[in-house]
């Protein structure tokens, strides 16, 4: 074995921590008897030599050693190659990636085509796997033949012989999962693989066999569902939560419960193992944990396939999750939370029943399961309205989880309290006055307040205090700006003093960002904070810069001076950087009609490199100026252009009413209400507020057409 592993120049080629002189040391510590130095070796071939999946020379280099270790019987962990293999002779680079290349990528995209075509060459080896005596490489084996073997309907052949002789559940699995990649990669062949995989579902087969196939089927020939999918894949998950875990090993049976029973100690009894020191037994331990003591816990991925498949399927889908919500199986539960969260935040739908079971979770004595559902919850602001006494009852009953601390920075409210102060729920408020009394407050407490709105009053005078506390050092601006936020939320003119403190007294250090907090404080304080109009004009002194911006529209709203605010504003405009110019245009917006005679600058922005400067000089020419004609075609080109500019395109054509029947602006906002997807719903990414602003758009699109009252999903 390893026959000329010495005479490859590894020194000369690198990896991505350096030198790859050490490549045959992993390679030969793949071969090892020993589990550690297998599993370090398996590491450092994943951490090093295929990091993050680039392929390197020493990569290529590899290749012919890692399908000698495959073919080698003796060799323990197999299976473990066979997936390194797929791994680096999987990775597609389709033509519209192959364009997106820059000249530093070249060397490297041709280094995956050559990986490909030198997997895909010794691919053969992988039939001869299928049967082999390890059923770890008969698990890995059936993958790689249908990512990287050439001939696909041989393989799909092969599928099916082996399906009814294959002696182990997941294998079998694997067996109908690479029947679905087979289809979706060859897509002549989805007919058939679709035929093969409708027999599996029949009701002859096993549960699991049975819900493999209807999870395929929906990713690569979803036409061929059942239209009782929903109906099928539940009765498929009781059969199965009804069959003891481990009923062929002889395991204990699995544990479940109901939202108020006592769940045991099974959900966390891999935790009691030592924790792996390699990436890759970490990896390796998540899965286990999360498995153990499970019926069949393969099920969660089956399930999470089937849910990618059924796609915009929204009804069936949620009304899955609803079923899977209402099982006594504590990790089928925990396993429909996360779903829940990953649906709702891509789709639009009616959620009232599928949010309401998640807020019954928080109820469960499992900690999982009831941080799993407030961690949803915390992100469905308006929407978690159906689970608000679920919320209420759980901030009541848990003190101890009203502010999370943490390792590094500042402590941060709960998920469940987040939650319930975004539904501007005043029972929010007990928590949030705990968290203002703190030593160091919480950094979100201002954003709670705010969505609590007019529900918030109360907390106006510990904010004023503790404001009134704060040492203008270097630390200044993290333990202001909470308060200021707040403070800002509530429109509290009586704290206008303190505020003036903080603006006179602001630190050099984050100084300007700490001014700008409590210029926005003053500004939001309208006439009652007259006090700070010297400093205000003093401010506006120094035009061009944003603390003059900031001052300035400061100035309007408690003074009303536009004679002192205009030329500061006009100067603004002229600003190196784009958001200065957006703050300056955007204060001028504000002025409506007495900033009218800045209508020819607003005008010249409208053809601006930078969209949001387009956008923003669209909105300020219409509140300056009254006139749409000239805005609007503007504002629906960068939402076409730019979907994260709709929900500030959409509050203006609500407020202007420039979607008239059969306008422009009306298609556009009918087309936006139209589709089942969120706006801004991201492959493989998300943000915390996603669900919030895509309601948010839906709302204002509602109120922006004629004839609508606006009501609807809002949050």
């Amino acid at each position: 074995m390893f026959a000329g592993i010495d005479e490859v120049e590894w020194a000369s080629m690198e990896h991505a921590y350096g030198p790859a002189d050490d490549v045959p040391g992993l390679l030969r510590g793949l071969a090892s008897d020993d589990p550690a130095e297998r599993e370090g070796a398996l590491d450092g071939m994943y951490g090093a030599v295929h990091h993050q999946g680039d392929v390197y020379a020493c990569t290529l280099a590899c290749i012919p050693f890692l399908f000698e270790l495959v073919a080698d019987p003796g060799i323990q962990d197999r299976g473990s190659i066979v997936e390194l293999l797929t791994s680096i002779g999987g990775i597609d680079l389709d033509e519209d990636d192959e364009e997106e290349l820059d000249e530093e990528e070249i060397e490297g995209a041709a280094n995956y085509a050559m990986a490909a075509a030198a997997v895909t060459a010794g691919a053969g080896v992988f039939f001869e796997l299928i049967a082999d005596e390890d059923p770890g490489v008969r698990l890995a084996a059936p993958l790689a033949l249908a990512t990287l073997h050439g001939h696909p309907v041989r393989v799909l052949a092969l599928l099916r012989e082996r399906l009814p002789v294959e002696p182990d559940e997941e294998v079998r699995l694997a067996l109908v999962e690479a029947a679905g990649r087979v289809a979706l990669r060859h897509r002549p062949l989805a007919g058939q693989a679709a035929d093969w995989l409708s027999r599996l579902a029949a009701e002859s087969y096993a549960p699991g066999l049975r819900l493999a196939a209807l999870a395929q089927l929906a990713r690569c020939a979803p036409e061929a569902l059942p239209g009782d999918v929903v109906r099928v894949v539940a009765g498929l998950l009781r059969r199965l939560r009804a069959t003891p875990a481990g009923a062929a090993d002889g395991a204990d049976p699995v544990v479940t419960a109901g939202p108020g029973d006592d769940p045991g100690p099974a959900v966390d009894a891999a935790e009691e193992r030592g924790a792996p020191v390699t990436l890759v037994g970490q990896l390796r331990a998540l899965p286990a944990a999360e498995s153990a003591g499970r019926t069949a816990p393969w099920t969660a991925d089956l399930l999470r396939t089937l849910h990618v498949g059924l796609d915009d399927r929204v009804a069936d889908r949620t009304a899955l999750l609803t079923d899977q919500l209402r099982s006594p199986d504590l990790r089928q539960r925990i396993d429909a939370v996360r779903m829940s969260a990953g649906l709702i935040r891509a789709w639009r739908g009616s959620y009232e029943e599928l949010v309401r079971l998640v807020g019954e979770q928080l109820a469960s004595p499992e900690p999982k399961l009831a941080e799993a559902a407030s961690h949803v919850l915390e992100e469905l602001f308006g929407l978690a309205a159906p689970a608000a006494d679920a919320l209420a009852a759980r901030v009541a009953a848990d003190p101890g989880a009203w502010v999370k601390e943490w390792a590094s920075g500042p402590p941060g409210l709960g998920s469940t309290v987040k939650a319930l102060a975004r539904l501007g729920d005043a029972r929010a408020l007990p928590a949030l006055a705990a968290a203002l009394e703190r030593p160091e407050v919480p950094h979100d407490v201002g954003f709670a307040i705010g969505h609590l709105g007019a529900a918030a009053a109360p907390l106006a005078g510990v904010l004023r205090r503790r404001l009134g506390e704060i040492a203008l050092d270097e630390g200044a601006y993290d333990r202001a700006n909470p308060l200021l936020f707040g403070l800002t939320a509530l429109r509290s003119g009586e704290a206008a003093s303190e505020v003036l403190r903080v603006l006179r007294g602001a630190p050099e250090y984050r100084g300007e960002w700490l001014r700008t907090s409590a210029l926005r404080a003053l500004g939001s304080f309208g006439s009652a904070a007259h006090c700070a109009v010297p400093e205000l004009r003093a401010l506006i002194r120094r035009p061009g810069t944003a603390a003059a911006t900031e001052a300035a529209q400061a100035l309007w709203a408690v003074d009303g001076d536009a004679e002192a605010v205009l030329p500061v504003l006009i100067e603004g405009l002229r600003a190196e950087h784009a958001h200065e110019r957006r703050s300056a245009v955007t204060a001028l917006g504000g002025l409506g009609a007495w900033a009218e005679t800045t209508a020819p600058r607003l005008r010249a922005l409208l053809s601006h490199d930078e969209l949001w400067l387009r956008v923003d000089a669209a909105i300020a020419l219409w509140e300056v100026s009254g006139r749409t004609e000239e805005s609007v075609p503007v504002m629906l080109a960068a939402w076409e252009k730019n979907r994260h500019v709709r929900v500030r395109v959409a509050e203006c054509l609500a407020r202007m009413g420039a979607a008239g029947a059969g306008s422009d602006a009306a298609h556009v906002l009918r087309a936006e209400l139209a589709s089942v997807r969120r706006h801004n719903a991201m492959d493989g990414g998300y943000g915390s507020h996603d669900t919030y602003e895509d309601e948010k758009l839906l709302a204002l699109c509602r109120r922006a057409l004629p004839g609508n009252t606006g009501k609807g999903p809002t949050t």
